[in-house]
């Protein structure tokens, strides 16, 4: 999974790319920092736009995702702090802060490369299932699901888990001109077939990915149990 987004880094080092947080995401940015370390992969040129971010949530909080990425990323690399976009969680007018984002990333020529995980209940970001989805950046309602696999960073406490966040919407993400998921674990074997095999719909999220004309999934064996090859 690294070594797609690096060989992408090095075809194109002005390259846009989305990214997310989340436990599974850890190991790869782990060996994107080794590749640059070793490599002397230069991610100075490289332009940032995180998928999402808690609503209410100071990014220097350490249960913040700016926190989660200033971690395992961004102090890690050399990459521009001007060039790294997460949405402001605190921003007192949200609907001015995800204008402003969504205007970012259209000024930025747009996401060459989007890696995303897969929630649980199928979602991309914090596109959570619903009858219809944004498809700008927007305030989301977290569903209790989505709370609970996110309260690792709350000392478990699941209510605790801010009940909002501001996410990328699932059209521009589906307007990234490659779309890279990665899922592991047997936990996520059930939706990622369903994502893949299943019908496309806005209750499962993901599964807008079969409409998209250049997306690789990147599973381990767990995560691809039962997948019909």
């Amino acid at each position: 999974m690294a070594r797609l987004i690096a060989l992408a880094v090095r075809r194109a080092p002005g390259l846009v790319l989305g990214l997310p947080t989340g436990r599974t995401s850890i190991p790869v940015y782990d060996e994107l920092v080794e590749w640059h370390r070793r490599r002397r992969l230069d991610f100075s040129r490289v332009t940032t736009f995180n998928l999402d971010e808690f609503a209410g949530l100071e990014p220097d909080d350490p249960r913040s995702y700016r926190a989660f990425m200033q971690t395992h990323l961004f102090d890690r690399i050399n990459v521009r702090p001007s060039n790294v976009h997460i949405p402001d969680g605190t921003a007192r007018n949200w609907r001015r802060e995800v204008d402003t984002y969504e205007a970012a990333l259209r000024d930025a020529g747009g996401l060459d490369l989007c890696f995303v995980g897969i929630g649980k209940n199928g979602h991309l970001g914090f596109n959570e299932p619903a009858a219809t989805l944004d498809a700008r950046t927007h305030r989301a309602l977290l569903r209790p699901e989505t709370r609970h696999a996110n309260a690792h960073l709350f000392d478990g406490r699941w209510r605790d888990v801010p009940r909002y966040a501001l996410s990328m919407g699932i059209g521009t993400i589906l307007r990234a001109r490659a779309i890279v998921l990665l899922a592991t674990g047997s936990e996520k074997s059930a939706i990622v077939r369903r994502a893949i095999g299943g019908p496309v719909t806005t209750r499962l999220p993901a599964s807008l990915l079969q409409v998209h004309p250049n997306v690789v999934v990147v599973l381990d064996r767990d995560a691809a149990r039962g997948l019909k090859v």
